[in-house]
């Protein structure tokens, strides 16, 4: 941690941990899908169920645009911690009622209504929660570390990938399979709801960031939506950016122990994969960030879009050809290294080419845009596409069209790079 200024090291863990427990909500559902399945969507189809309980899973990134809207301008009228603590206050919300709700054998239909309105809840807070991170994270970084400093948003998402992971992994094997379909699969939601109060402490005392501090003018919701609505074209830029990025993470993180029983895998063999793409994603992305500070973003934009096109189906083909530990093993470790490499330098840059005033609504829009049409849906798109083709490497047909997004937005930025480039060369205030 060269690049980290030993009084940036608490600020940075604080305005990380809500992203932590945010990611660690939406990894939970991912994870154990199937007994969520059957606890609030049964159907006489095993393969209803779970496309019921993973298009719940996606629906709560349908709210992350109005989130991002509402939310993201309310931040950049009012602050970045005042914001921070009101979506970290609605995601706690929505993880306690997810938790306590009782199955559908109690409840009945009032059972996946909750459940729905909850995620709907969380996703209205992720909405605007790695965008408001992400800019807090740009705007206290030391002259030539933005990409660095900004790798700790999504480092902190790995951190609740491998908690996640090591948590089921244990659960695993302290409890048989019919317990944990049962009620199991509630205890590592109860474990988020005992890990709120810390966070809520940890955020409390963050302070506000000398660059908006500076501003003289601080624009009214109003102004901001026109702004935002007048930068249209680098939203969209922003979407296609971010569609590659969140399609990969959903893939090789919430996806996977799914699809290594598409697989006919062990379970807990698939969790300890994802562990290790955890793992490995925390430690490439601060690499790849610094790397992009030191070579420019758009160069590692546009190599890891393109390793992606070409290589995402073919390893997929061969995982499917002859399903192991050790094929699954191979091919996620390849893919968290095309996603942190590609991630490491897209975040920061998404935060560059935003103007200032519009900076934190304009990133979560373009995110959860990408995130609520592509990403959040790449569980459910993945296994649908499985049982259309009868194809179990299409993930990685799904993963190839978000590389041609990703590539395509990074060979249009030409003159933001430039101006990002001038922004970065800029002496420190």
């Amino acid at each position: 941690m060269s690049g980290l200024r030993r009084s940036k090291i608490l600020p940075v863990i604080q305005v990380a941990s809500g992203n932590f427990l945010e990611m660690y909500d939406f990894m939970v559902f991912g994870y154990y899908a199937s007994a969520i399945a059957r606890a609030f969507f049964p159907s006489n189809s095993e393969f209803s169920s779970l496309m019921l309980s993973l298009m719940t899973f996606g629906a709560g990134f349908l709210m992350r645009p109005l989130g991002a809207i509402f939310l993201g301008s309310y931040i950049d009228h009012k602050g970045r911690r005042a914001g921070l603590l009101v979506t970290l206050g609605l995601m706690s919300i929505g993880t306690l009622s997810i938790a306590c709700i009782p199955g559908y054998e109690t409840i009945g239909f009032f059972a996946p209504i909750l459940v729905v309105i909850g995620r709907l809840l969380q996703g209205f807070s992720a909405g605007v929660e790695l965008g408001g991170v992400s800019v807090y994270l740009s705007e206290i970084a030391t002259p030539g570390h933005k990409g660095f400093y900004v790798s700790w948003q999504s480092g902190s998402q790995q951190l609740a990938v491998v908690f996640t992971a090591s948590l089921g992994v244990l659960l695993s094997s302290w409890l048989p399979p019919e317990q944990m379909t049962d009620w199991g699969w509630r205890i590592p939601l109860l474990v988020g709801c005992m890990i709120i109060p810390l966070i809520f402490l940890l955020r409390s005392s963050l302070k506000e960031t000398e660059a908006f501090q500076s501003r003289r003018h601080h624009p009214r919701p109003s102004e901001i939506m026109r702004s935002v609505a007048a930068n249209w074209r680098i939203v969209l830029t922003g979407v296609m950016m971010a569609t590659m990025t969140t399609v990969a993470f959903y893939m090789i993180t919430a996806y996977t122990p799914t699809f290594g029983k598409t697989l006919h895998l062990d379970s807990t063999d698939n969790l300890i994969v994802t562990l290790c793409v955890g793992l490995s994603n925390f430690c490439l992305l601060p690499i790849m960030g610094a790397l992009s500070d030191k070579v420019g973003r758009r160069p590692l934009l546009i190599v890891f879009t393109c390793l992606a096109l070409v290589s995402a189906y073919p390893a997929m083909s061969w995982l499917a050809e002859a399903p192991s530990f050790a094929r699954l093993m191979t091919v996620e470790l390849w893919l968290s290294f095309l996603y942190a490499s590609y991630n490491g330098a897209m975040v920061v840059f998404l935060t560059e080419i935003m103007p200032i005033e519009v900076r934190t609504s304009g990133f979560s829009l373009a995110y959860s845009l990408a995130t609520a049409i592509f990403g959040g849906f790449t569980p459910a798109i993945c296994t649908y596409l499985i049982h259309v083709f009868d194809n179990r490497a299409m993930p990685g047909a799904w993963l190839s069209f978000a590389a041609v997004c990703g590539l395509v937005a990074a060979l249009s930025t030409g003159r933001h790079e430039r101006m990002a480039q001038a922004e970065r060369a800029q002496p420190a205030k």
